[in-house]
């Protein structure tokens, strides 16, 4: 009973600051206070809406992937406010922020998909009863080597 009260809160707790801590990394401007209270509102929210730990995992890694598509334009915003025309090393700034953003979004929401996906299924007691790809059992009297399976090669036809 104590495992299925913990757990997803736990869960939830880490979940909460590890979206913070992409936050602070995102913004860099972040006061401690600031990180606490969105670590806070993480938390609650997935407490909220993670009843299983997957699910707690999921909204995380969406919340990741929304921080990482957000990133470039922070950055862009931030590099707007304190000059009118970029220098070179800020336009640098901007391109590898675009491109590990992208590559980090499109990375946190593929995996958040998958979690997704995979909460919406059954739980089953092992993969290969889930995807009915077990073989046969032979029937009794026969052993499998003796079993005969049908052909549709001539060349098996001929043979036999």
């Amino acid at each position: 009973m104590v495992t299925t009260w913990w757990s997803p809160q736990l869960n939830a707790l880490l979940g909460g600051l590890v979206v913070a801590a992409g936050a602070w990394l995102a913004w860099d401007s972040f006061s401690p206070w600031e990180v606490f209270l969105v670590a806070g509102g993480v938390a609650a929210f997935l407490i909220w809406q993670g009843r299983t730990i997957g699910l707690v995992w999921a909204w995380a890694t969406l919340l990741l992937g929304l921080e990482s598509l957000a990133w470039p334009i922070v950055t862009m915003v931030q590099l707007r406010s304190t000059t009118t025309e970029p220098t070179d090393e800020q336009l640098g700034t901007i391109l590898s922020a675009v491109l590990a953003g992208l590559v980090s979004a499109v990375f946190w929401i593929t995996f958040s998909y998958g979690f997704f996906k995979r909460a919406g299924q059954p739980i089953t007691a092992s993969s290969a009863d889930a995807t009915g790809n077990n073989p046969p059992a032979p029937q009794s009297g026969q052993h499998a080597q003796e079993q005969v399976t049908p052909t549709t090669s001539r060349s098996d036809r001929r043979r036999h």
